[in-house]
């Protein structure tokens, strides 16, 4: 930590000075209730990591803390935790005064100020809370509604939970569009990417919009090679070829699989929620398949589970062809396909373009009838 530059003007008729303002990037902050001697963490993120990664350390002297600290080339997604208390408070680093106000016992509730950086993340991070009130609540409401089976108004408050996040895209674009420069529009594009509630090819156009210098920054780059990645498999691009073992032994490919409509369907023995989704699978499967529906399976079972995946395939009737690694997250074909989450499915038409992505139930069943009729 360097010492702070103190810049003296004297005057030529008096022996006086002034001290400045500080320059750069330069962090202090209060919190009460801490005893003196309290380590105060740094963290920012990693390039090499892309994770949180402690970069200086001061201590808490009679309830405050601060820090000079190197100033930044580019802002980044900071972060200042404290000894013994969990949790953290997230800023953005940029060459200015910055201060926090922390609150031991709700850091998230922790008040910051600073320069555009830190404004706009504040005005982003106020947005978020709301919406996640808003939805909190509602929720709380529809459990009440369950538990004295009022179909009526859960389906009410399903609505009014649906507008919200309706609402809260058309803002998070809002804010993006009045802080094409600023940090937080690369937070509000990883978040948008997340939700999955814009196409990738939307966001894609938003992140081409920003400026060069927010491109290059950690989680810029981090941004670009993500939507490249799911941009591969994006509603409207080709679905890329594979070829994997079935459970006898031998290798299926994906266009050996396909039909007039094929759906690549993601799964696991070992996930309930892809379990309870098998049966309406198969009565799509058996609905539609000789009119034209085709269905591969691709397992993420684990390595010795062979036994487990078979069984799985037996109980729940599943009479489409199947395949698997048997390597769990780290399967070829799901890692081709950016698969983070399962259940997760794939319906391409018959040129083996993806034409929709994760849908369930009767959503499924009537885009499956679209494509076909």
């Amino acid at each position: 930590m360097r010492n702070l530059i103190i810049l003296f003007a004297f005057a030529l008729l008096a022996a006086s000075c002034q001290e400045e303002d500080e320059k750069g990037y330069y962090l202090s902050g209060s919190i009460k209730g801490v005893e003196d001697g309290t380590d105060v963490y740094i963290s920012e993120i990693s390039e090499e990591t892309e994770r949180p990664a402690v970069i200086d350390t001061t201590q808490v002297q009679n309830g405050k803390f601060e820090i000079d600290l190197e100033d930044n080339e580019q802002p980044n997604m900071s972060f200042i935790s404290f000894q013994g208390i969990g949790g953290n408070i997230i800023y953005i680093s940029e060459n200015e005064k910055i201060n926090i106000e922390a609150y031991k016992d709700s850091l998230r509730s922790s008040k910051i100020t600073g320069g555009k950086e830190n404004r706009a993340l504040n005005q982003y991070m106020t947005h978020l809370k709301e919406v996640n009130r808003k939805i909190t609540a509602g929720r709380a409401e529809m459990q009440q509604a369950y538990n004295e089976q009022d179909s009526s108004r859960f389906e009410t408050l399903q609505a009014t939970e649906q507008e919200i996040k309706d609402n809260d895209a058309v803002a998070k674009k809002k804010i993006l569009e009045e802080n094409q420069d600023s940090y937080v529009s690369l937070m509000i594009l990883m978040d948008m990417l997340s939700m999955k509630v814009h196409p990738v090819k939307e966001i894609q156009e938003m992140y081409s919009n920003l400026s060069e210098d927010l491109k290059e920054t950690t989680l810029g780059k981090s941004l670009k090679e993500t939507l490249e990645k799911q941009g591969t498999v994006a509603i409207g691009s080709k679905a890329p070829e594979f070829t994997a073992p079935t459970p006898d032994g031998t290798e299926l490919s994906l266009s050996d699989a396909m039909g007039k409509v094929t759906i690549i369907d993601f799964w696991a023995a070992w996930c309930k929620p892809c379990r309870v989704e098998n049966p309406n699978v198969v009565k799509i499967y058996d609905k539609y398949h000789e009119e034209g529906l085709n269905i591969i399976g691709v397992s993420l079972d684990r390595p010795g589970q062979k036994d487990k995946w078979l069984q799985a395939i037996e109980e729940d009737g599943l009479e489409w062809q199947q395949v698997s690694h048997l390597e769990f997250w780290q399967d070829p074909v799901a890692r081709l396909y950016n698969i983070e989450a399962i259940p997760a499915t794939f319906i391409l038409d018959e040129n083996g373009v993806i034409v929709d992505r994760d849908l369930r139930g009767d959503e499924l069943e009537e885009r499956v009838r679209e494509l076909l009729n």
